[in-house]
């Protein structure tokens, strides 16, 4: 167990922020599952801003790594171009 008050503090903290993180990283991946299942391009190219803006903004505030993002923003432009 912890000897400080601010390392017991710490611990709190970070229990509460990987809550927090893990909450926000499963909903950005049900978002891009949602997005890859669909088969029609229109219903696609309107949820996808949605989806770029989810990935920035966890990217941003690192829950997710910048080049994660970018990988998946690629990806999910490539799968809609393909969409007819």
């Amino acid at each position: 167990m912890a000897n400080h008050k601010s390392s017991v503090k710490r611990i709190r903290q970070d229990k509460t922020r990987t809550l927090h993180n893990k909450y926000y990283a499963k909903t950005m991946r049900n978002a891009v599952r949602k997005l890859r299942a669909m088969t029609n391009k229109d219903e696609a190219v309107a949820l996808y801003p949605k989806v770029q803006k989810m990935l920035d903004k966890l990217a941003k505030t690192n829950i997710i790594h910048k080049n994660k993002a970018a990988n998946l923003k690629s990806g999910l432009a490539k799968h809609i171009n393909k969409l007819s």
